[in-house]
Order: structure tokens, then sequence, then C-alpha cells
């Protein structure tokens, strides 16, 4: 029969029996432009379905046909063959079963572990009350009176700040609003999180990955959140909370943590998982423009400045670090990690008005002019793929990450 009726009759598809043959499983004679499947290809077939139901791979099927081929065996011996070979199989499986009970069980604590883990009951972070000493108008920079707001365990999670001149800030769901951008309170935002992550890990260049989790680990170990007890940090750009996330855990229960970004959606997201960490810290949410936050000079003891100037500076000429340092203190720590390139291509996504601030030494110079001084530092590998999420380079271009940690 042709190859098409020995596909239907056994209910494969044409590409199977193919590779059967390439696989010499099968063994069609060829009659002219066909080829003509006999009883003794379906006996074949038939072979290679009982043993895979036996758990034999091909290749290892294939050894067995080699046998039945060309050893041509006494009765006694094919006995004895397939005896050894079955009980080896027995053996095999049995150690894989053994195996993968042992994944099994331990994949099952683990899920018990997890599952332990989320019941935690979650807690409603808001506006500290105590935060409110280094707030101040962004406008006259007078004080901020509460004057409306519900409470729960001394933390502010609605309500409204206001200043003499007439200002008004407001605080909702625990973030204190100073921007265009309305909170969207029907968007899920963790689901559509969730799948935005898997998506950036499978759709973006691995290498490119592998140096963001360097970065991150690099920053981890060498800035000593010890350090951190009873200081107040201001990170710019805080977006999904990569960072502050990756070091949360191990953040000083006195120290205070400012996560400011324009997008009030992000932060929402990343307010969230965090009340669902079981772990609770003193995290200051402020969604704002960088250049607006409603907090007083000279208050800030360590800047985290984590791609807030590399984003910045996609569609702004100025250092955003010099526009913000009214909000540092004379003596503070510097935290940054920054995008830049080793050259850029004719058709580059960066203007060239914008492309200093991803120039290393314009980088190195702008912070030196503010005074810091240079404790450790961390260069990249070079990158030249990104993926969707980080298309803003373009095939020809070198970019890389340069990490600085410095004080003044």
């Amino acid at each position: 029969m042709k190859i098409g009726t020995f596909s239907k009759q056994n209910n494969l598809t044409i590409d199977s029996i193919r590779h059967y043959m390439e696989l010499s499983l099968i063994l069609p004679e060829k009659q002219g432009g066909h080829y003509d499947f006999d009883d003794r290809c379906q006996r074949d077939l038939e072979d290679i379905f009982s043993l895979k139901d036996m758990g034999f791979t091909l290749n290892e099927i294939k050894t067995i046909f080699k046998y039945k081929r060309l050893g041509k065996l006494t009765h006694y011996k094919e006995d004895e063959y397939y005896v050894s070979l079955f009980t080896n199989k027995l053996d095999s499986l049995s150690r894989d079963i053994e195996i993968l009970s042992r994944y099994k069980a331990n994949i099952e604590v683990k899920l018990k572990d997890i599952t332990s883990i989320s019941k935690f009951e979650n807690y409603r972070m808001g506006v500290n009350l105590k935060a409110l000493d280094i707030l101040c108008c962004h406008i006259c920079s007078g004080h901020l009176i509460l004057v409306d707001g519900s409470i729960d365990n001394n933390q502010i999670i609605n309500g409204k700040l206001k200043c003499n001149c007439g200002e008004e800030y407001i605080i909702e769901s625990g973030i204190l609003c100073w921007c265009k951008e309305k909170l969207d309170k029907d968007f899920d935002y963790e689901e559509e999180y969730t799948k935005h992550l898997s998506e950036y890990i499978y759709l973006t260049d691995s290498t490119f990955i592998d140096n963001l989790n360097k970065g991150l680990e690099w920053t981890y170990k060498k800035i000593g959140l010890s350090s951190f007890r009873g200081k107040i940090l201001l990170e710019l750009g805080t977006g999904f909370g990569y960072f502050l996330r990756y070091i949360y855990n191990d953040l000083p229960d006195d120290c205070l943590y400012i996560a400011v970004d324009h997008n009030i959606n992000k932060q929402r997201f990343l307010k969230s998982i965090l009340e669902k960490s079981g772990c609770r810290k003193n995290i200051f949410f402020i969604s704002s423009d960088f250049l607006k936050i409603p907090i007083r000079n000279k208050s800030i003891d360590i800047l985290l400045d984590i791609s807030g100037t590399s984003n910045y500076s996609f569609e702004n000429s100025d250092f955003l670090l010099k526009l913000t340092d009214n909000y540092i203190k004379d003596n503070a720590y510097l935290i940054g990690s920054y995008i830049l390139f080793k050259n850029f291509s004719r058709n580059s996504l960066i203007d060239e008005c914008y492309r200093k601030n991803f120039h290393l030494e314009n980088i190195k110079d702008s912070i030196s002019k503010l005074k810091y001084k240079l404790i450790d530092e961390s260069i990249s590998d070079y990158i030249e793929k990104g993926g969707k999420y980080e298309n803003y380079f373009v095939k020809g271009e070198k970019v890389f990450s340069y990490i600085y940690y410095g004080e003044r």
C-alpha cells in the first residue's frame, strides 16, 4: 500500500512515517516513484509501538532492530537477549521512578511552603505619619498639614495635605499623588505585570538579562544595607521596583525609602506586591515629576539612581542628578546604574542632542561635579541585542551598564 493509506491505517501522520523511514525502523520497497508498505512494514511498526509503550526511545529501538535483523539469533539466544534487554530497562525505569518520586516529594514540600507564605495577612501600606516631617509644598516650601484622611496603623491611606498657599496634595490608596496621571482602580496590574514579566524574559536577549542580574547582585553586595539604618533613601524612577524588591527584605526597619515615579499605576502594582510579602518596611510612594517632588531640601541621605537618569536622558539633555541635587544632603551616598553606549550608529534612536548622558566619561564627570567621590564601580560586558522591551539601540550599536557607588 502507499504511504497515505499506511499512515491512515495506523493513525499516524505521513511525517511520522517518513521519520521512521529515515531511522531505518521501517523499510518499505521503492517501486517507481512510490514506496510500497507491506506486512513486514506493519509488523515493524507494531514492534515500534510496543517498545515505545515500554519507554524505549527511538534510538534504543533502532539498536534493538539491529539485533533483530542482523543477529538472526537462535530462539534460545533471542529469548536470552530480550530477557536481558527488558530486565535492564525495568531497572532503569525503577531508578527513574525513584528519582521522580523524590522530585515530586520535594515539589510538594516547596508548594506547601509557598502556600503557607502566601497565607500571610496582607497589610496596608500608606504614608507613615512620621514621614510628613520631610514634606513641604513644592510651590512655596511651606508646611503641609493633613486636613482630611483615613488612617490605619499610623499610615495615611487616603487623605488630603494642604499648604497655607492653597496648594493641595492628594493621598490615594496609600500613594502621595502629585502628577497628571490618574490611578486606574479597575485595571489588574498584578496580572498584567505577571504576563509582562514572562514575555520580557522570553523576548529579551539572555545576555542582556544576565548583565542586569549581575548588576543587581554586585550592588547588593557592595552597598552594605546595614549602613542604611536610620537613613532616608530616595529612588528616582522606581518603575516596577526591580531594585527595591531585590533588597527589600534586608532593608533596615528604621530607614525610610522614598519611591518616586511619574507612573502611578506602576506604583500601585509595586505597592500591592510588597503588601503581600509578609515583610513590613517603611516605603513612601510618591507619584510626581522628578523636579517637583514635595520634599524638603537637604533631606535625603542616600540617592538611588537606578537607570532614572538614563531613562530621563532619552528625552532630556540636562543631567537629572544636577536638577534634583537640592533634595540631597551635603554628606550623602550615591548608588547609580547607567545605560551607556560604546558607539552610535547613523540610524541611532538617540537624538544627537541627548547623547552626552550616554557616554561613560560624561557620566563620571557630571557625578564628580556634584562632589561625589568614588568608592567602587562596575562596568558590564557589551550588549548588541536587546529585545522587544529593550529596543532603545539598533544593529551596530554596543551598549553596557555602569554602576557607581560613591559619597560626598
